[in-house]
């Protein structure tokens, strides 16, 4: 094709097939990694360590998403293999960190039982730092949103092995496994841990910088295990409530910090933990829509909202976009690209904007095609590829765009 790609470009179609990693750009990453690895020692070799099996962990997930079942059990033992050599190295074997992506890649590949045992080890080998330790919240949070994703509605989830999880890391004691067994007066108890928690949190003023990062990344797990225990106990509202709360709070934190500039005044990684707290509350929304009947503005006002604050975060597209499908009137959200591209330098907006048209052209040409094979419609449909190619010629203009070798190529790929 006249170039290779290094790493993927999961955007472009190149004939019925979808262009994956190519040869070339793995054997280079690999190379990179490997070098990398004899090179770094202690805590940046496990931080690389983290990557790496992140990385892995992408190219399982885009072999689930293209169906290839062959290329995914190869690639599952590869990237097995590779996590557990890195578990047995006498640095990691205490990370939990690496536990909790070794969990996950079990569970992607669809081994949900030695995902739990994998789990329920990391767990018991923790300690018992409770809600004061970030790893653990993470490693519990991770494991109780993957229990919740396997219920078929929230009747009974009060029973349910989520709540065990989010119960016991409340406790501050040994963890144990789940017996199918939940005691009422734990719930409660767990409630009220959860709600001191949480206040001491919000009220709390860090002293150094370092401790700022951390109370961030711990407020972010701390709201999302809270939220998820309140949703499988008590309901949807109960949970929306505790993002709301949060949400407020680093709200006004932020705008405090602004206002005393030079003073060290809550949380300094606001915009971060606002972020991650908006992006766990709309997740939450499009889960609850989809096991059962909720309606659908609550979830279009958070993400319109939070998508005009953060431009460029990919996940909250890309749930704007699920959403718009199921609509029948383009106009609105096509105002709201509109008005986020006029507001901000970041690509994301347009890059989302040009796919939720072409998305729209292909849905239009479907219903449009006959039954018989590839006999195109009499009537093309010009005004959506007049509105692409408008699309295209904007963002390229743009000072991001026009330094986008990814925009260059899809416009190119589009007029082919």
């Amino acid at each position: 094709s006249g170039f290779n790609s290094i790493g993927h470009m999961d955007t472009m179609l190149r004939g019925r097939h979808q262009i994956g990693h190519s040869k070339e750009g793995e054997e280079f990453i690999q190379n990179v990694f490997h070098v990398l690895s004899q090179i770094f020692t202690g805590k940046e070799r496990s931080n690389l360590a983290i990557c790496w099996l992140q990385y892995e962990i992408s190219k399982v997930i885009q072999c689930l998403q293209a169906k290839k079942k062959k290329k995914l059990k190869a690639q599952g033992r590869k990237s097995k293999k590779l996590a557990k050599n890195f578990l047995k190295a006498p640095d990691n074997r205490n990370n939990l960190c690496l536990w909790k992506l070794y969990a996950y890649l079990e569970w992607l590949l669809g081994n949900t039982d030695d995902a739990r045992k994998v789990f329920d080890t990391a767990l018991c080998t923790a300690g018992t730092g409770g809600l004061k330790s970030a790893q653990l919240c993470s490693l519990s949070l991770l494991y109780a949103q993957l229990e919740v994703e396997l219920l078929e509605s929230t009747e009974g989830a009060v029973t349910s092995r989520a709540v065990h999880i989010l119960t016991k890391l409340t406790e501050n004691g040994p963890y144990v496994p789940y017996s199918g067994q939940m005691l009422s007066v734990n719930v409660l108890k767990a409630r009220k841990t959860y709600e001191h928690a949480l206040q001491d949190y919000l009220s709390k003023t860090p002293v150094s910088d370092q401790d700022q990062v951390n109370d961030t990344d711990q407020l972010v797990n701390l709201v999302g295990c809270y939220a998820l225990f309140q949703y499988l106990t008590v309901g949807i509202d109960a949970a929306v409530l505790i993002y709301t709360q949060a949400s407020e709070k680093l709200e006004a934190s932020g705008s405090q910090k602004c206002e005393n500039t030079g003073e060290n005044f809550g949380i300094l990684n606001f915009p971060t933990a606002l972020e991650a707290v908006t992006l766990l509350h709309t997740n939450l929304l499009r889960f609850h829509m989809k096991i059962s009947v909720y309606p659908l503005n609550p979830l279009r006002e958070a993400l319109t909202e939070a998508l005009k604050r953060y431009p460029s975060n990919q996940s909250l597209w890309r749930s704007y976009i699920h959403i718009q499908r199921k609509s029948h009137s383009a106009s609105k959200a096509r105002r709201f690209f509109d008005s986020v591209t006029r507001s901000t330098n970041s690509l994301e907006p347009w890059l989302f904007a040009i796919q939720a048209e072409q998305m729209r052209k292909k849905l239009t040409e479907k219903v449009q095609r006959a039954d018989v094979g590839e006999i195109h419609c009499t009537i093309p449909e010009t005004g959506l590829t007049n509105r692409i190619v408008a699309l295209f010629e904007h963002a390229v203009q743009s000072e991001n765009g026009t330094h986008c070798p990814l925009l260059w190529r899809m416009y190119l790929n589009f007029m082919v």
